[in-house]
């Protein structure tokens, strides 16, 4: 996602750096639990936990000739280690869908509990302004035309309880996706013990896969998506009424409009419902996500890697795109200008 709807918190969580720092966590812990076990030397781990992740760069200047990915930061990774010889043991039984979906599901459980907090933030600020209006005379309105008289709180009221079931639908999912896969190649633990895998999870506070054969199948991440998608419709179902009621012939409702703000290069008196109209174009982002992310349950055999490329795109844009979405909703109902007079003047 690019950097103008990227805020700090979320866009470390998918930061390059930091997939490196969760690529060495996982790979020291399951160092950790071989040494444990006597399988591996245990003067090796202290050499590795020490050594600092590599940069992005040099991890990509390797991929160049290597043309895979964790090979390039075991690499990169060993060339930091001291004695380099104690790296011969990383990734010791395990393959590379090891590393890298149990590093994932760290990542989509950090950007879940991100975006949790925002999601109770918005479920806070359409619950104080709904009571705040529940005694504003509106008319209601059906296919866009006046119906029966109504109140601002009750509809207000709506879109909170549907902000709080979409907030935990995403708490429901994060079980989905906070799940260990380290089993080795095509999952049959043939070369690591499965004591390894509910170790790291435990250290992880996750949970070890159920079964997983080279990956773990993709319904779980799908349902992670998809509960993101539902709470970005639900911020376009906010601003949609927010840009109904900013209109001139209904000027029931408005955005903050801050000092300098402007409205348009031609015509800078105006006043546009900006935030609303940004949030339903985003959300548009991230439902289009769906597809393509449940496009990976079906892959062939015990893996391909169909799946990879499009979840290096959708996954970090779908959570960064709601992250953005669920502060901005938040903050066009905290400072959502009221006109309670026009509502009955309408009515």
């Amino acid at each position: 996602m690019i950097d103008r709807y990227t805020l700090p918190e979320m866009g470390r969580v998918w930061s390059d750096e930091h997939k490196y720092e969760l690529w060495c966590r996982v790979e020291t812990l399951v160092l950790e639990a071989h040494a444990a076990a006597g399988r591996v030397p245990a003067d090796v781990v202290e050499p590795v936990r020490n050594a600092p992740p590599p940069t992005p760069a040099r991890v990509a200047e390797i991929e160049e000739t290597t043309q895979h990915d964790v090979i390039a930061f075991l690499t990169a990774w060993a060339d930091n280690t001291e004695p380099r010889s104690a790296a011969a043991y990383v990734h010791h039984g395990m393959t590379s869908s090891d590393l890298l979906d149990t590093a994932l599901a760290v990542q989509l459980t950090d950007a879940t509990d991100v975006l949790l907090a925002k999601a109770d933030r918005l479920v806070a600020a359409l619950r104080d302004h709904g009571l705040a209006h529940r005694h504003t005379i509106k008319v209601g309105r059906t296919h866009g035309v006046h119906a029966e008289p109504d109140v601002w709180g009750h509809r207000v009221a709506d879109l909170a309880f549907a902000m709080a079931r979409s907030r935990d639908r995403l708490r429901r999912a994060r079980e989905a996706v906070g799940v260990v896969a380290i089993s080795g190649a095509v999952g049959t633990y043939s070369l690591i013990d499965p004591s390894v895998e509910v170790t790291v999870a435990v250290a992880l506070q996750l949970r070890a896969a159920d079964a997983s054969t080279q990956v773990v199948l993709r319904d779980g991440i799908s349902e992670w998506v998809s509960a993101l998608a539902i709470i970005a419709t639900v911020c376009e179902a906010i601003a949609l009424e927010v840009r109904h009621g900013q209109r001139t012939e209904v000027r029931e409702l408005s955005e903050a409009f801050g000092s300098g703000q402007k409205g348009s290069s031609a015509m800078p008196h105006k006043k546009n419902p900006i935030r609303s109209e940004r949030i339903a174009g985003l959300a548009r982002v991230v439902r289009a996500a769906i597809v393509p992310v449940m496009e990976g349950i079906p892959l062939w055999h015990e893996r391909d890697i169909s799946h990879s490329s499009t979840e290096r795109v959708f996954l970090p844009d779908a959570a960064i795109t709601t992250d953005y979405l669920l502060h901005l909703t938040a903050g066009l109902v905290e400072n959502l200008v009221v006109d309670a007079e026009r509502m009955r003047a309408n009515l």
